[in-house]
């Protein structure tokens, strides 16, 4: 009896457990991300050709437009449903950033400004920004030593 619910169960797991196809999923990422970076060039090309900007303003435009967008798209619930479909090119962009600091702000905001907002707004992007920041200063700190000591 136990040997049979055992193997019941395998079946079950097995017909629950969602398969996956890589090639397919590489291939959605890279339409993803192509998208998204296909929108930031022409966000580029227009600020410089039409609007007549430097490429240094007309990259803090792009950047500020596409995290812009992204923020709308998660608070019009939009993008959970791009990033279903397009995996790592939709998160890895700038847009997957902004999108991981709005969602939890707009998921917590019931709990008020201060212990919802504030407390949780990092909750996702917070390591990335803490990490990012320390493996920074190590580097930089390996790389000042290499110079004081004639290495580089």
């Amino acid at each position: 009896m136990n040997e049979t619910k055992k193997q019941e169960y395998e079946k079950y797991v097995k017909k629950v457990t969602p398969t996956h196809n890589l090639g397919l999923q590489m291939l959605r990422a890279f339409l993803t991300g192509g998208a998204i970076c296909t929108l930031g060039q022409g966000i580029l090309n227009a600020a410089t050709n039409t609007f007549g900007l430097d490429k240094q303003t007309a990259g803090s435009w792009c950047s500020l437009l596409l995290v812009l967008c992204s923020v709308v798209l998660t608070g019009l619930n939009l993008y959970p449903s791009i990033v279903k479909w397009g995996g790592a090119g939709a998160l890895v962009p700038i847009t997957g950033f902004a999108n991981s600091v709005a969602a939890p702000a707009i998921e917590f905001k019931k709990e008020g400004q201060v212990f919802g907002v504030g407390c949780k707004i990092f909750t996702i992007a917070g390591p990335v920004i803490l990490f990012g920041i320390f493996a920074s200063w190590v580097l930089g700190a390996v790389y000042w030593a290499g110079k004081m000591m004639g290495w580089m």
